[in-house]
Formats: structure tokens, C-alpha cells, sequence
């Protein structure tokens, strides 16, 4: 079976959509080819990693990315999860859907640690069951055509 290539883009590929390319790897890796990247790169922020660590799941082999690397290739779907890349980012030829998934960005989390923790942890779970449900339904997606896969 093709698998189908999925981008998903953030304002800086460090915290949204690194969980959502490391959740769609999970759960969906028979099915998907996941990829991530940002409007810009930057550094995969330090407690999206220690709070995808707490589920089981190494973010070893991720790393920031800008969007220009992928701007030449095919995916079956970009989903943007948040605002701004949703807003800023360039007409995308080479994809078949375009999804939008909101989530807060967990970076701008303000107080102690700890404070900033919950915050991870609850857009973790939120992206996590987007996942899973995205994964779970990929019947309706069918007309993502066949040079969308991989």
C-alpha cells in the first residue's frame, strides 16, 4: 500500500507540528508518511520533548525545518495547526487537501515550569486525538489521487 505524505506546518516547527508529525508516525505509519516544518525554523522548544517523552514517543531524528525544503514536493495533505501559518503560508501547488487544525501555541506559555508544563501537555493531548481520529477516518480522504503518495 502508497503511503500518503503529510506536511504539517507551524509558525516555527518547534512544538505543534513536531508532536503532530511524531503522533501521525505512532499511529498512523502504516498509512502516512509524516513530515513537519515552520513559516521559519528555529529549535524543537525543550518541553515539547520532555512532555512527548512522557508518552512514550523520542522526538531522536526530529528537527526544525523551514517550509522552503518542501516547496517542490507532493503531499497528500498540508495542515497548518495554527493561525499564523494558516494566514501566512504561500499557495502550496503540490498538495491534494489542505486541512487547518488549530492549537494554541504552548511556547508562549508564561509562569513557572511547572505552569508551562500543563500547557504542553493539555495542546499534546489535543493534537493527539486530532490524530488518532485523522488516522482512524482516512476513508474519507479517498480522493487524495495516487501521485500524492508515496
Amino acid at each position: 500500500m502508497n503511503k500518503i505524505k503529510v506536511l504539517f506546518l507551524c509558525s516555527r516547527n518547534s512544538a505543534r507540528s513536531q508532536m503532530a508529525q511524531a503522533f501521525l508516525k505512532k499511529y498512523g505509519d502504516d498509512k502516512f508518511e509524516a513530515y513537519s516544518a515552520g513559516l521559519e525554523a528555529s529549535e524543537i522548544h525543550p518541553l515539547t520533548i520532555k512532555v512527548m517523552e512522557e508518552k512514550g514517543i523520542s522526538m531522536d531524528g526530529q528537527y526544525s525545518k523551514s517550509l522552503d525544503i518542501y516547496l517542490n514536493d507532493r503531499f497528500g495533505f498540508l495542515i497548518t495547526v495554527c493561525s499564523k501559518a494558516e494566514k501566512e503560508c504561500p499557495f502550496f501547488p503540490g498538495v491534494s487537501i489542505r486541512l487547518y487544525w488549530p492549537f494554541d501555541d504552548p511556547a508562549s506559555a508564561q509562569g513557572s515550569e511547572e505552569e508551562q508544563l500543563e500547557v504542553f501537555r493539555e495542546v499534546r493531548d489535543q493534537i493527539e486525538k486530532k490524530v488518532i481520529d485523522f488516522v482512524e477516518n482516512t476513508d474519507k480522504y479517498s480522493n487524495v489521487k495516487d501521485n500524492f503518495r508515496v
